[in-house]
């Protein structure tokens, strides 16, 4: 799950670059924010999955299943807070960081 993580933060990093080559400074912070709001929450949840599952007796569903429902929440409410609060958003920029952020698990999956 941390390779997962690091993962995300590292192509999320890369679209930023990418953001700012092709929309400069604004596109590159909502590109940004926009992977950061798929980091952040998978993040917490693997924080939380790996203490639970440290545990005598491992990880229960109901610990899985409660944890899996606050980082939706708290991925919306990272976006909600995006929109509300960043006057310069590029909503292109940040759709696009935050769907990279989200579907870089495919390289891992292609890399064995």
């Amino acid at each position: 799950m941390l390779r997962l993580v690091s993962l995300q933060l590292m192509v999320t990093v890369v679209v930023g670059i990418i953001a700012a080559l092709l929309g400069g400074w604004a596109a590159m912070f909502s590109a940004v924010f926009g992977g950061l709001c798929c980091v952040l929450p998978n993040a917490v949840f693997a924080v939380r999955l790996f203490a639970s599952a440290q545990k005598p007796g491992g990880a229960d569903p109901i610990s899985f299943f409660i944890w899996e429902f606050i980082k939706i929440a708290l991925t919306v409410a990272l976006i909600a807070a995006t929109f509300s609060l960043y006057r310069d958003l590029n909503v292109f920029a940040m759709i696009g960081g935050f769907i990279a952020a989200l579907k870089s698990y495919i390289f891992l999956i292609f890399r064995h």
